[in-house]
């Protein structure tokens, strides 16, 4: 049994260093979630997923996702659980939900993700040191690799390799920050230049501190339903159309094939585009939130996800093909660079900026132009050893 499941509507808290607790984040993103649908509450919910990373060392709770259902009064009688997939989770969270609806096993999921990284004063080594488990801990974290220094390898590599400039990478930054700026819940809202991020503090070169995410405080949420119920509640839903996912070594860096490409990107891209029935996705594609976790993933992603041929994607930057009038409209809610990284809820933000860009809910400045009606969002995890695409539509098939 295949159904197809929908987005009917969600809800964000502000990002960026909160005073708020890991509990206050999930009921924030969870009260948002069910104003944005009057016509569901905690009660109509049969299944809830929680993303969320590293709440036992944020937050020193664990078995989290029964600890949300009961902040948030829902009583999940047929699915719960928390996922985990480091920068992933959130939209892990949403694919396992997606499925439960396609199997037939509910009709209607809560998907919530939220992370709490920003620490008490006098804890911030904790944070640090949680952030080293991501990689292989044993390998590389005590070693020293850390997400800037493994991201400004690629960045190394992928300018000696293709050319691309440090100019290229900061129009990433520019891009995603102009637009962050337009952006009510983002942590980093600012009008920059690329002389800006020149200049910004040097972090791991070619990397500036411009051109990396933040540490961030944040939740979203979503409701998806069975497409019958969907139509109950809403004639403007967004349907899954489309997921893929790819695993290929890496998780320790010393297995990594490559500093400047993503076979797995590629893979799970076509995986996602297969199910769409997408052939051409700079065609076909109207919005995409990819993973810019730092400056030099945008450009590689562009590549990976099959959009321009390998070692082009500096010149996607600079000719303005990412840009909102552009080929595919990259990153309008600022993306990570712009919106900041609390990593459970950043994929769940992405799926809920698509279904907004689609209704036309976004402020008129980042509205992608002509009703945009395909989309996709993107993440990266670790080492970049795992890739997950999901693409979205206003029609469903």
């Amino acid at each position: 049994m295949t159904r197809n499941a929908a987005i009917v509507g969600g809800g964000h808290t502000d990002w960026g260093e909160r005073d708020a607790t890991w509990k206050d984040l999930a009921q924030e993103a969870g009260k948002a979630t069910f104003d944005d649908v009057p016509d569901v509450g905690p009660t109509d919910v049969e299944g809830l997923f929680v993303g969320a990373v590293q709440p036992e060392r944020f937050a020193f709770q664990s078995h989290v996702a029964p600890l949300v259902a009961e902040l948030l009064g829902v009583e999940a009688d047929s699915m719960i659980a928390r996922t985990e997939l480091a920068c992933a989770s959130g939209q892990a969270a949403l694919r396992y939900a997606w499925l439960a609806i396609a199997a037939g096993q509910l009709d209607t999921a809560l998907v919530i993700g939220v992370e709490k990284m920003n620490l008490p004063d006098g804890h911030d080594e904790e944070m640090q040191t949680s952030m080293s488990n991501v990689v292989d801990r044993e390998f590389d974290g005590v070693n020293g690799l850390n997400a800037p220094t493994y991201f400004s390898f690629l960045g190394q590599r992928h300018m000696h390799e293709y050319g691309t400039t440090q100019e290229q990478l900061a129009k990433v930054a520019v891009k995603n920050k102009t637009h962050a700026a337009n952006n009510p819940y983002a942590q980093f809202r600012m009008d920059i230049d690329v002389d800006d991020v020149l200049d910004s503090y040097p972090i791991a070169p070619p990397l500036h501190l411009f051109d990396c995410s933040g540490v961030t405080d944040g939740a979203a949420g979503l409701i998806l339903m069975s497409e019958e119920k969907a139509r109950e509640v809403t004639d403007e839903a967004t349907y899954i159309t489309g997921s893929g996912q790819s695993c290929m070594a890496g998780n320790s860096v010393n297995n990594v094939p490559s500093f400047s490409a993503w076979p797995q990107a590629t893979v799970a891209a076509e995986q996602a585009y297969e199910q769409a029935g997408i052939d051409d996705p700079v065609k076909e594609l109207d919005v995409a939130e990819i993973h810019d976790c730092f400056s030099i993933s945008e450009i590689i992603e562009y590549e990976d996800l099959g959009w321009v041929e390998k070692g082009e994607g500096g010149q996607f930057i600079e000719d303005g093909r990412s840009e909102l009038d552009g080929d595919i409209a990259v990153n309008p809610r600022g993306g990570l660079l712009g919106c900041g990284h609390p990593l459970g809820a950043t994929g769940v933000s992405q799926a809920l900026e698509v279904h907004k860009q689609f209704t036309g809910r976004v402020e008129s400045a980042r509205q992608v132009p002509d009703g945009p009606e395909t989309g996709l969002i993107h993440n990266l995890s670790g080492s970049a050893s795992v890739h997950s695409v999901m693409t979205l539509g206003r029609d469903p098939r």
